[in-house]
């Protein structure tokens, strides 16, 4: 089975990378902003098994400013695994994170 933390980092990176387009689409922008995980909760429903391909699914369900509150799923087995919700925010020069990655 696939360890809880490594369903969060999945998650987690899936859905900062569909905050970022979504953010970059939002602001017209010609590329994406460095954007940093504020929040994110998951919640595991069943285990996640490793005999096969996982997919990863994420929607933004708000877009305000330089946030994005976005839902993430995993499905493995074509049954819903985990489930996310974060927020992610737009970072500028000057804060610690921005481009550190």
């Amino acid at each position: 089975m696939l360890n809880g933390g490594i369903i969060g980092a999945l998650l987690d990176c899936h859905c900062n990378w569909t905050a970022a387009y979504h953010l970059m689409k939002a602001q017209g922008a010609a590329s994406p902003p460095c954007t940093v995980t504020a929040d994110y909760a998951i919640t595991l429903k069943r285990p996640t098994p490793m005999t096969g391909p996982v997919r990863l699914e994420a929607k933004p369900v708000e877009i305000k400013g330089d946030r994005a509150v976005i839902e993430g799923t995993l499905i493995a087995g074509g049954k819903v695994t985990a489930l996310c919700r974060g927020t992610f925010v737009a970072v500028k020069e000057g804060h610690p994170a921005y481009h550190r990655w």
